[in-house]
């Protein structure tokens, strides 16, 4: 079991709530989320698509199979070099072919199943549209390869989605940078409303949505993050899933 929530993620998410139905403006409350490692937890697709692998090679390569063997959740890093090295496996051209394996899989529809929601999360999300806010889901998942999942997998968690007050805004191209994506794409929010809180497991993308919006509640998530990432910016808030109770 896990420790209840801090007191400062139920103040956190509290006044996100409040401040929906607290505006006076008549311009719609716009609440942004990123979908992985903010709302979903994706370490669940890459263990699945890396005990597919072992299942393949058990029989011709029963040592990187045995190495797999033992590989579970909490072994699943933010890179898959780092993931492979908790398994022992170093070699240069085994995880060359791994990575292939794993990125041909990784970023297509059918493994977007696996993912599972951050605790509290469709039920957070549900409550932010019941008050009247736009929900924009802004990932960096792109729309050649994830479109179909992504919406599929919102649909069967619970998440609003397909529904008037509701944004899923996706990369158009696999090989663009998420970063670089969410910079171009946070300034057309003004089009759908107010952006009066940001949620992301990245603080380079927290601390960008933060000087673009100075007056929304900025939120990191604390999951996942790219290694080297800078700190957030003072006024960015952590918190660790979306338990509210």
């Amino acid at each position: 079991m896990r420790p209840p929530p801090l007191p400062h993620q139920l103040d956190v998410l509290s006044q996100v709530l409040a401040g929906i139905e607290e505006r006076s403006s008549g311009i719609a409350p716009v609440i942004v989320f990123d979908l992985d490692a903010t709302l979903f937890d994706n370490r669940p697709r890459t263990l699945e698509i890396l005990h597919e692998l072992r299942e393949e090679v058990a029989d011709e390569d029963p040592e990187i199979a045995n190495a797999l063997l033992g590989l579970e959740l909490d072994k699943v890093h933010y890179l898959l070099t780092d993931t492979l090295k908790a398994c022992n496996i170093y070699r240069a051209d085994v995880v060359k072919n791994i990575t292939q394996y794993w990125h041909e899989r990784f970023f297509r529809d059918e493994y977007i199943a696996c993912d599972v929601p951050l605790e509290g999360a469709p039920e957070y999300v549900r409550e932010c549209y019941a008050r009247g806010a736009v929900v924009c889901y802004l990932t960096g998942r792109d729309i050649p390869g994830m479109l179909v999942g992504t919406v599929a997998k919102l649909r069967d968690e619970g998440f609003p989605i397909a529904v008037a007050g509701t944004e899923l805004i996706l990369k158009p191209d696999e090989h663009m940078h998420d970063e670089a994506f969410k910079r171009g794409a946070l300034p057309t929010l003004s089009r759908v409303g107010e952006v009066t809180a940001f949620f992301d497991n990245e603080p380079a993308n927290c601390n960008l949505a933060a000087s673009l919006f100075p007056e929304a509640t900025v939120v990191q998530l604390e999951t996942q993050k790219v290694p080297g990432a800078p700190n957030p910016v003072p006024g960015v808030q952590v918190i660790a899933d979306f338990r509210t109770h």
